[in-house]
Parts: C-alpha cells; structure tokens; sequence
C-alpha cells in the first residue's frame, strides 16, 4: 500500500485511460444483453462499489448533509452520464467503436464550444481554429457517413456537459459517484424489475452473464478512482494529453479487432480533428508555460 500511495500520478491517470481505452473488449462480451440492460445493471453495480467503498472508508454518513441544489446538480450529471453510457454502449454493441471514438477525440473541442456559448468566453486565434477544423471534420464524416456522426456527437456533447456540471458541483470523487448513482438507481432498478418479471433479462441466464453484469460495476469505478487520484497530482496540461490515449486505443481496437471499414474519406475527417486537437493542445500547452513563468517567484527565507 505504501508503494502504490507514492507512485506518481502519471501512473494513476495512465491507468484510467489505458482502461478506458479498453472498454471495447469488455463491453463486446455483453453482446447477449440488450444495451438498455446494461446500462441499467452498470448504474446498480457501480452504486453499490462505491458504497461500499464510502462504508469501508466510515464516509456513508457524509451523503445525509447534500443540499437540495447539489442533489439537483447530480442529477444533471447523473442524466448527462447515462446517456453517455447508453449511447457508448449501443455503439460499442453495434459494431461502431471507431464512431465511438470520433465522439472522445471531439470532446475537448465540444467543451471550448461550450464555454463559448454558455460562459461567453473569449477564444484565441489558434482555438477558433481548431474549433473551424473541427467543424470542418464532422462535415467531411457526415459526407462519409452519408448521415451526421450523431453516436460521436451524442458522446461528445454529454460528456462535455458531465464535465460542465462536475466543474460546479461540490462534490469529491466518490460523493459525487455515489449521489449520481442514487438518483438513476430508482430508474435502474424499474427497468431490472420490468426485465425480471417479463422474463427477458439475461443477469441470471448464466453464470457468466451474471459475472460479466456484475463487472460493470468495478470496472466503471475503478478507473473513476484513478482519474481522481491522478486529478490531484498530475498537471492539468497533462491530463490533457494523457485524455487522447482513450480514443487513440478504442480507434485501434475497431479497426485493427472488429475491422471497422475506414475508407479515405473517413481518415481525411479524422485527420481533420487530430490537427485540430494539436493546435488546441498546443495552445493550451503554451499558455499553461506562460501562466507558470509570469507567477512571482517568492524567495525562501534564510
């Protein structure tokens, strides 16, 4: 325990999006389940880790002193998460993991957007920019995929407003974990229970089933766990980087494992949000130094 608490950050938010980045692998063994269920049993599992990770850490307590407005606020996030696991999951299910991807590696580029539109924030030339290529790559990919990328567009936009909300709720990790899971429990469980009675749910049509549903519980905390420790340590420009390896890995296994077509229309589209997020890391890179270099330097006393 002593070595795994001084590890560097670095580990810890790798970690979180190495796993992340798999998630394809383990999502595609819960092909014998409807998409809906197991975004239902994953809200239930993952509720119940947390819990008891809350119980073990003498923390249950904490959730009784919520105000009304912080219950309110999750269950914004919790709405915006869901169907950000809903859609993913659909997604992963129905053989468009590359899609998938697309919505992760847009994400940033969907959250500057935002703050644009919801905070009136005032961009720099090289934001605008790759806000424009953005743009630019969901048109070329609507062309290609003779539809807009709305299973890209639906992930990006909901974790963007996760993001938003996780930004002004005052919650920590696991707290807010847990109370998001407490207002989609009730919606979970209705589902579970309409499942149960009209015979159609696969929890216990095996023991594997009822494994691999179970799973979804740890495996959805765990890296949520990682990503908070790796958030106290690591720097956020950091962070920034570490982000790309999620969709870079998810691509990879869709075209490499499930033979994704990647025509070169479609390349050209990704070309245009991978520029795009090199001049917007860039930037962000650059400004970051900035910021470091003009904080006074405060001399130590003698």
């Amino acid at each position: 325990m002593r070595r795994i608490g001084s590890a560097p950050g670095v580990v810890f938010g790798t970690g979180a999006y190495l796993i992340w980045g798999l998630f394809p692998a383990f999502f595609g063994l819960l092909a014998f389940a409807d998409s809906v269920e197991v975004v239902a049993q994953r809200i239930v599992w993952t509720l119940v880790m947390v819990l008891i990770v809350l119980a073990f850490s003498g923390r249950l307590r904490e959730l009784i002193g919520i105000d009304a407005k912080t219950w309110r606020l999750a269950a914004v996030a919790s709405f915006a998460l869901s169907l950000n696991w809903g859609v993913y999951v659909y997604g992963v299910l129905s053989g468009h993991v590359v899609e998938c991807a697309l919505g992760y590696f847009i994400n940033p580029l969907v959250t500057v957007a935002f703050g644009v539109v919801i905070f009136r924030e005032k961009l720099a030339k090289a934001q605008w920019v790759a806000l424009g290529l953005g743009a630019l790559a969901v048109a070329v990919l609507t062309v290609d995929y003779g539809r807009p990328p709305y299973i890209a567009l639906v992930l990006a936009c909901s974790f963007a407003t996760y993001g938003l909300v996780k930004k002004v709720i005052r919650l920590d990790a696991l707290r807010g974990i847990a109370a998001e899971g407490i207002v989609a429990a009730p919606f979970a469980l209705a589902f579970i229970a309409y499942l149960v009675f009209s015979g159609r749910t696969e929890f216990a049509s095996s023991p594997a089933h009822t494994g691999l549903l179970l799973a979804t519980g740890p495996v959805t905390l765990v890296p949520l766990l990682l990503f908070a420790v790796a958030a106290q340590r690591v720097p956020l420009s950091t962070m920034g980087l570490l982000q790309y390896l999620t969709p870079a890995l998810q691509m990879a296994w869709g075209v490499a494992v499930m033979h994704e077509p990647m025509p070169a229309s479609r390349w050209a589209g990704f070309a245009l949000i991978w520029a795009a997020l090199a001049i917007f890391t860039t930037d962000a890179l650059r400004r970051a130094r900035a910021r470091r270099n003009s904080q006074p330097v405060v001399a130590e006393p003698t």
